[in-house]
């Protein structure tokens, strides 16, 4: 596309030579328009800010007109051809400008329907306080890691190489390395595009890439061999994500790539399957006891696990086994429901896997209510993009943040939705070498770092606002939700908070008493 649009413009404009040279003056008028594009084409290929106009010059001015002219067509086709799936315009600027480094305003206050049900707002302080200059880091390690790490309040969520190309990895890892955070690996193993100086979280999932046997089996030695790098922090293990939560993946072996294969340690060319379930454990006793293993591989650094939450009854079923054993994980991250960058089922996308906000606090009062939240760390992943995203999920429970889609979108990812067919027009999620040029590395890595450092201030301002300079003194009745027209509610009332050790002691509320009584830390919930 990008030399056909050249071409064409080269053979029109020699055709209109030979016609002004036969014809009227009108024709050089309009050899000097087409002229006037080719340069136009040229510079779009040669620059570096823009990835639609490097794969598409020319022909990609027309998507920068046409957000000229939004709102109005743009939301047409969000709601008509997307289903709103996508985030909003105003979503998208606000990231886009940070990326760029550059404080965007929003003229006449809010455009959301602050009377609908559902809508939730922070409680500012009538005395604010200054604005801390550093961002607290949360320190990651409970009582049985050697290497606890300090983890910034957002980081990269878990996105594969080979889910994103070579270059979207680069810039990633080399923006984590200027900006101080983490960059999650995502299950698709540890590839050279990772290693630009970036702390890593290494993930595992249900295939074991990196760490995998012949037979598709987890291979200790390897793990060891990977986790004692000095650029992995932390180590983890993926029982679910929120786009498909419960089922596995399959990549063909057309796009088994030479340096995908080396990533994941599978042969060139073969499929690669990714189960539905794991082979190291089959109950919840085994999960954590696992979880020690890796933590033990890894020479003491932080071990936990991923989950989108499904069953109450397992999430305490869990809590159960590690209270039996006397073992914890460093740290659980949990993924929301609507979460998920890449491509899945639709029936997935939209109806299974419970959302982040029930599903942090179900892990936050479980852990609380076994005794063991002072011990564990938890992530929050889904659809954090803004300073507020981040306040309002510590308020929820999260000591930390992890963003999965706004970082894919620092990168230049334009929600074409074409992650899954190889095309992705800005070279984000394609391994095609033509297509990811456009994603220049350089560029990208700062949009990353600024990005990132924008959101960590807006974040610290936004507390500021509410009376306090660090997340310790965060607190439910800061964040309300609407119930209806007439009524508002915080989260200190609109949930069920149990109190440290009350499961232990025997929980008041019936639904808690009942899903404790239900689970065993000896079986899943079917």
């Amino acid at each position: 596309m990008r030399f056909f649009v050249l071409g064409a413009l080269a053979a029109l404009g020699a055709l209109t030579t030979l016609a002004a040279v036969i014809g009227g003056p009108g024709w050089w008028a309009l050899l000097v328009v087409l002229a006037l594009l080719a340069v136009v084409g040229v510079y779009d290929l040669v620059q570096k800010r823009h990835s639609v106009l490097r794969n598409y010059p020319v022909l990609g001015h027309i998507r920068f007109l046409l957000e000229d002219i939004r709102p109005e067509i743009q939301q047409y086709f969000i709601e008509r051809n997307y289903d709103g799936r996508p985030f909003d315009r105003d979503t998208r600027a606000a990231i886009y400008q940070r990326a760029k480094n550059l404080m965007e305003e929003q003229p006449f206050g809010t455009e959301l329907d602050v009377d609908a049900p559902g809508y939730e707002f922070l409680v500012h302080s009538t005395r604010p306080v200054d604005a801390a200059t550093v961002e607290p880091r949360v320190l990651i390690g409970g009582p049985d890691c050697s290497a606890p790490y300090g983890m910034s309040l957002l980081n990269v969520s878990a996105m594969s190489f080979g889910a994103l190309s070579a270059n979207a990895i680069t810039a990633l890892n080399a923006g984590a390395a200027k900006g101080g955070f983490a960059h999650d690996t995502g299950e698709g193993g540890l590839s050279r595009y990772h290693r630009q100086g970036g702390d890593l979280v290494w993930e595992i999932g249900s295939g074991y890439f990196g760490a995998r046997t012949k037979d598709g089996g987890f291979d200790e030695a390897k793990f060891a061999e990977t986790a004692s790098d000095d650029q992995v922090k932390m180590v983890s293990l993926k029982l679910s994500q929120g786009a498909k939560p419960g089922i596995g993946g399959v990549l063909p072996g057309a796009k088994v790539t030479p340096e995908i294969a080396e990533a994941r340690g599978v042969p060139v060319g073969e499929k690669c399957v990714s189960p539905a379930y794991h082979r190291v454990f089959t109950t919840p006793r085994e999960l954590v006891l696992f979880i020690a293993r890796m933590r033990e591989l890894a020479q003491g650094k932080p071990a936990g696990f991923k989950l989108c939450v499904g069953s109450r009854a397992d999430v305490l079923a869990i809590c159960k086994a590690m209270v039996a054993e006397g073992v914890v994980p460093d740290f659980i991250v949990v993924d929301g429901g609507e979460g998920g960058t890449g491509a899945a089922p639709l029936e997935y996308e939209d109806h299974v896997g419970t959302p982040l906000t029930e599903g942090l606090m179900t892990v936050h009062n479980a852990l609380v209510g076994a005794g063991l939240r002072d011990q564990i760390k938890i992530g929050a992943s889904g659809k954090v993009t803004s300073g507020i995203d981040v306040v309002k999920r510590l308020i929820q429970g999260a000591d930390y943040t992890n963003s999965a889609r706004a970082m894919m979108m620092a990168v230049g990812c334009i929600q074409a939705q074409t992650c899954h067919t190889n095309t992705c027009p800005v070279g984000v999620a394609t391994q095609d070498p033509k297509r990811q040029r456009a994603l220049d590395v350089g560029d990208k890595t700062e949009r990353v770092y600024h990005y990132h450092q924008q959101v960590i201030e807006q974040a610290m301002q936004v507390m500021a606002s509410l009376g306090v300079s660090n997340p310790d003194g965060l607190q439910l009745r800061m964040l309300k939700r609407r119930i209806d027209h007439e009524r508002t509610r915080s989260y200190e009332d609109l949930f069920d908070h149990l109190a440290p050790g009350e499961l232990i002691e025997g929980p008041r509320d019936a639904g808690w008493a009942r899903d404790w009584a239900a689970a065993d830390p000896d079986r899943f919930t079917p």
